[in-house]
């Protein structure tokens, strides 16, 4: 077994605080309220030297009340930081993805690689990816994750009839699809 280090007896004693399970959470959730509520000046804004600036006094007594709420619950607070881990877990493949695009491909040229199609496939494969991190994340009727619950729910009938013939009208479909799009004439000039 490792020895443990003093920075990992840091690292415990913080977890021992209560730093994992409610200041991180308080202020993940807090700070988005804020911004959310900044940006969109959802509680209305104010004349401050002749320009309309957000509400930040009423902005961050919503944010600070929504992020007490938000660690009242356990299971939110569970939920949350399993998102969160696992989000790091996809956004360090992403770096290391884009990493690996900049490698092989010539200096400004890598924004190319993923222009149009190839965009849009990326895209949807990390909106796929993201939606299974929260679906693995919420817990259903006893104590399973819904992406399990939808995996065993889609493998039971997986070798029917119905889903190949749903899978070949859909490979039909997106087929035609590619097939008979035609391609718009970009704009040359200003508008």
């Amino acid at each position: 077994m490792a020895e443990v280090t003093p920075l990992g007896n840091v690292i415990i004693f913080l977890q021992k605080m209560g730093i994992y399970e409610v200041v991180i959470p308080f202020l993940l959730i807090f700070t988005l309220v804020f911004a959310i509520l900044e940006r969109t000046r959802a509680l209305g804004t104010e004349k401050i030297e002749g320009q309309d600036v957000p509400r930040k006094n009423l902005n961050a007594i919503v944010a600070f009340a929504i992020a007490f709420l938000v660690i009242a619950s356990s299971k939110l607070v569970e939920t949350i930081t399993m998102i969160s881990s696992q989000m790091v877990v996809v956004l360090t493949l992403l770096v290391f993805f884009m990493v690996l695009i900049g490698i092989v491909t010539k200096e400004g040229e890598a924004h190319e690689i993923l222009e149009g199609t190839p965009q849009k496939i990326f895209l949807g494969v990390v909106a796929i990816a993201i939606i299974a991190l929260f679906l693995n994340a919420l817990k259903g009727p006893g104590g399973y994750s819904w992406l399990e619950i939808t995996v065993s729910w889609i493998s039971q009938f997986w070798s029917s009839t119905a889903v190949a013939a749903v899978l070949l009208m859909l490979g039909v479909v997106l087929f035609i699809y590619f097939m008979a799009r035609t391609k718009t004439p970009e704009s040359g000039g200003s508008s």
